[in-house]
């Protein structure tokens, strides 16, 4: 039986692209993340009610190249098989990850698709803002937002790119100094009114990061950083923009099984991506 999210009626549009991609991460637990996404997938397709789509992606890597590793096979056949599931979507996406680098064409698709209207609710404990050349460690999930800005390495960066000003970061609490001079020059939003910094905007599209929560909270974090948000209290934000129209969403870096407590979440975001709050 299906959780407490929007009708069966509402939810025909939406579709679930599941994306093991793990090779835009570098940490201790990335092999995880293509387990991760697999169980978060199918606990998304229960509570939703709805098919979930396995996106295939290489399990191979890649040399570092041009100062990102894992290039070649991130910019091959993971990409074309993303691309190739979003030709003809139908309806609203959530994209389950894999890292962070999975939204690149989700978001990408969406830009070109609905203008330069579209706003971007970036909820993630990192700003992901670095470039090749800034990165400290060569993993492209901590350049996917720049390049979606349209900066950065050119075989990466959005064309057309998501305007200035129309990204929010919420819940981001550790940044590089490249990502905080990004900051600083007015290329995103940081702001705690996730609404109100995306006012200018018709259409949204809304990445989770799930390191935005407080690792106390929920442990199968790629990234765990202290100091994050309690499930009710990202609830509670996600529906804060029950205002807008809400064209995709994205939940990333998951590791491990133990997924149950997340059901809140794909409930709201449910709710969001079908406007039946």
């Amino acid at each position: 039986m299906r959780g407490k999210g929007p009708s069966a009626a509402s939810l025909d549009r939406v579709l679930i692209n599941a994306v093991p991609q793990f090779q835009g991460a570098l940490t201790e637990r990335a092999p995880e993340l293509p387990e991760g996404c697999v169980a978060l997938a199918e606990l998304a397709g229960h509570v939703l009610g709805v098919p979930v789509h396995y996106i295939l992606q290489n399990r191979e890597t890649s040399p570092v190249a041009d100062g990102i590793a894992n290039r070649e096979v991130l910019t091959g056949p993971n990409r074309a098989a993303q691309l190739a599931a979003l030709e003809a979507p139908g309806g609203p996406v959530l994209t389950i990850g894999g890292d962070c680098g999975v939204e690149l064409v989700p978001i990408g698709v969406a830009r070109y698709r609905f203008g330069p209207g579209l706003g971007v609710a970036w909820f993630d404990a990192h700003p992901d803002l670095n470039t090749a050349e800034t990165s400290p460690s060569g993993a492209f999930h901590g350049m996917v937002l720049r390049s979606l800005l349209g900066e950065g390495d050119p075989d990466f960066a959005a064309n057309p790119p998501v305007e200035p000003g129309r990204v929010v970061l919420a819940g981001a609490r550790v940044f590089d100094e490249a990502e905080r001079a990004a900051v600083e020059r007015g290329l995103v939003v940081e702001t705690a009114d996730v609404a109100a910094g995306l006012s200018g905007s018709d259409k949204i599209y809304v990445h989770l990061d799930l390191d935005v929560l407080d690792p106390g909270e929920f442990d199968g974090l790629n990234c765990p950083e202290p100091g994050g948000l309690t499930i009710e209290r990202l609830v509670a934000m996600l529906r804060g923009l029950n205002g807008f129209e809400v064209v995709g969403a994205g939940i990333t870096e998951c590791v491990g099984t133990r997924v149950r407590g997340l059901e809140p979440v794909l409930e709201v975001l449910g709710e969001l991506l079908t406007g039946k709050q």
